[in-house]
């Protein structure tokens, strides 16, 4: 696959399934509402989270097959779902987003139990979920040790901008399709709440941003939001180790997302920036051998360095 494109279209849509055990389980949220979780379950003492991207699902090809390889090598996996990202909307007029960060907080709290190690991963939009996560607390639960983020948008003005120009608007459409979806869903439940008519002026994921987005979630507009959430602004604050693999031809990201030299001065992160991979991408030469990111973040959580 010759190039970024290629390599971000065809796994996603062309990967050969894996069938997995998993088991549902529903929790509640301290506000009143839920997240579906799905689980695989050996007795293990260690646990991986996998969190995924923008308008994903904890089934999407890319988590089963992270969940799998773990899974193999006698971890226990948690997949979960962000609001209103499983079959069934969730019930208060917020969404998801890339900064909400109490909802991974309540399902590592729910998970750690009963758990000696925790590992999280994350992709895209999961994966600054994560970083910021890390970074943004003084004390983080003991028991997460390492973390990996795959193709995040650390700076998420810059990369909603790219994906919303040239020749990156046939993604930003398909996203686009079914975020409006869910707003046109959710303000039947919510109508004061959800500005459901402003819709047709929306044409960018940053316009969604600036009418959704921002606002329902108590920012100001699109820009508020990426400064308070881009997870490039909590990198410092982490104190676990952690790996962040950002393909160089990943159509989604910008030069900020290969930050260098910040890297340089960070002692718990590893930053790799292979030259290949698209975005969530990372496909082998054969169908049968691992995807590079799953053999990569498992040597990274299974080892010392």
């Amino acid at each position: 696959m010759f190039n970024g494109h290629l390599q971000t279209i065809i796994p996603s849509l062309f990967r050969e399934s894996i069938s997995l055990p998993f088991d549902r389980e529903r929790i509640n949220t301290p506000d009143g509402d839920f997240l579906d979780l799905d689980w695989l379950k050996s007795d293990a003492s260690k646990l991986v989270i996998i969190s995924h991207g923008l308008e994903g699902n904890s089934r999407r090809p890319y988590m089963v097959g992270m969940a799998h390889q773990f899974f193999k090598k006698n971890f226990d996996v948690l997949t979960w779902n962000f609001r209103g990202c499983s079959e069934e909307m969730n019930k208060k007029p917020i969404f998801y987003h890339s900064g909400a960060t109490y909802d991974l907080d309540t399902v590592v709290n729910h998970a750690s139990i009963d758990y000696q190690e925790i590992y999280l991963i994350g992709f895209s939009l999961g994966g600054n979920l994560t970083l910021k996560y890390l970074g943004e607390q003084k004390q983080i639960n003991p028991k997460i040790k390492r973390a990996v983020a795959i193709s995040v948008p650390l700076h998420l003005e810059s990369s909603c901008e790219k994906i919303s120009s040239g020749e990156n608007i046939i993604y930003a459409k398909r996203f686009l399709s079914t975020l409006k979806e869910k707003v046109i869903k959710k303000a039947v439940i919510y109508p004061d709440n959800i500005p459901v008519g402003t819709l047709r002026k929306i044409k960018t994921l940053k316009d969604f941003d600036d009418y959704f987005t921002g606002p329902i979630h108590g920012f100001k507009d699109a820009h508020d939001y990426y400064e308070q959430n881009s997870s490039i602004y909590f990198l410092e604050g982490i104190s676990i180790p952690v790996l962040i693999l950002n393909a160089q031809n990943d159509p989604f990201l910008t030069e900020k997302c290969f930050p260098i030299s910040q890297a340089k001065k960070l002692d718990q992160i590893w930053m790799e920036f292979p030259k290949y991979g698209g975005h969530v991408g990372f496909s082998p030469r054969k169908s049968a051998d691992i995807y590079w990111s799953e053999k990569r973040a498992f040597e990274f959580i299974n080892s010392d360095q």
